[in-house]
């Protein structure tokens, strides 16, 4: 675990022990959440696992969804989490669970467990992986480096060399690397990313074969109780990177695209990477353009009032799964480090 997130872990310790997840509700914690969620498996050993912040035990979305419940909290379908926010008379706190990409261990797994508790759940799809034709480029990163002894790849800003023979190396060598791609364009990340899949001997396709749900299995999952499929893009792109036309393309054409698959309405909409630096004012206005219902980011924050008129630029709180404990969930569901990350504003749409 990096210094940042043992900082984070300390951060949650303290807010749960000092009863301050408490509180701090009343001012803190807002009308509800919208949980972020990746993957739900058994737990990997440990080793080189950049990824695994992306990931959740199924025993740890139990133990979430009980402590949901023991708390007096709602759990509620992002349909109902759209009516509540809009009701201007206080309730009772609610939260919605979301689900990116579309996982085959979300159905392996998280399903069972949310269908155990009666719990509604939104499936965010991206066609590219349904067609296996988009690229899970951060799964591609992972793989390529962990195959790898060294990692060697030229990049416009010069070459980046690193030794990757060790875990720790490995994991050096991806924040490294991961973070500078990240600050660029987003073709120069994908080319950086192939280049190293072709020295591992990485096969995109397979990736994404064995990871995401296919085209039929999303189609017989229309209608399913307590199941709601929204779209997250034709290929999963960080939009603000883009031009506007292709933002625009990526994420209207999405909506159609679902909908004729699955025979019926898609009113909710997934931001990729969901940051600041993928999506903002122009993609906020696009989604709405689309037509969608609401849109929703990765900004971290709980649903206020003031959020009923930007239903397009919803924040998100994720479960973390580098942080499975009942103290980070506790600390997360009372809304205070949001209060404290976002310096006091429950708004954040720049």
């Amino acid at each position: 675990m990096s210094l940042r997130h043992k900082v984070f872990s300390a951060a949650f310790t303290a807010i749960a022990a000092t009863g301050a997840d408490r509180w701090a509700r009343g001012h803190a914690q807002g009308k509800g959440a919208i949980l972020t969620l990746h993957h739900v498996r058994p737990s990997a050993s440990g080793g080189f696992r950049p990824n695994g912040l992306l990931e959740i035990s199924p025993d740890f979305l139990d133990r979430a969804l009980t402590l949901i419940r023991a708390e007096g909290y709602d759990i509620v379908s992002l349909d109902e989490a759209l009516t509540r926010l809009a009701d201007p008379e206080p309730g009772r706190f609610f939260v919605a669970f979301t689900f990116d990409d579309g996982y085959r261990d979300n159905l392996d797994h998280a399903w069972p467990v949310l269908a155990k508790h009666g719990a509604p759940w939104v499936l965010y799809v991206v066609r590219g992986f349904a067609e296996r034709t988009a690229r899970l480029w951060w799964l591609e990163l992972e793989e390529a480096i962990r195959a790898l002894p060294r990692i060697s790849v030229e990049l416009p800003s010069g070459r980046f060399e690193a030794p990757a023979g060790t875990n720790a190396e490995k994991q050096k060598a991806f924040d490294r690397l991961y973070w500078r791609l990240r600050k660029g364009p987003e073709a120069i990340l994908l080319s950086a990313i192939s280049d190293l899949g072709r020295q591992a001997g990485i096969d995109p396709v397979a990736l994404v074969e064995r990871e995401c749900l296919p085209v039929e299995t999303l189609c017989s999952l229309a209608g399913a109780p307590g199941v709601t499929i929204g779209a997250h893009t034709l290929s999963h792109p960080m939009l603000a990177k883009h031009p506007e036309a292709v933002a625009r393309r990526e994420i209207a054409e999405s909506k159609a695209w679902l909908e004729a698959a699955l025979g019926m309405p898609v009113r909710h909409f997934a931001y990729p990477v969901g940051d600041p630096t993928s999506a903002g004012p122009r993609e906020f206005a696009l989604a709405k353009e689309a037509g969608f219902a609401s849109a929703v980011t990765t900004r971290p924050g709980h649903f206020f009032a003031e959020h009923a008129e930007h239903l397009h630029a919803l924040p998100r709180v994720s479960l973390n799964g580098l942080h499975q404990s009942e103290a980070a969930l506790k600390a997360l569901l009372s809304g205070l480090p949001f209060l404290l990350w976002n310096r006091g504003q429950r708004l954040n749409l720049d």
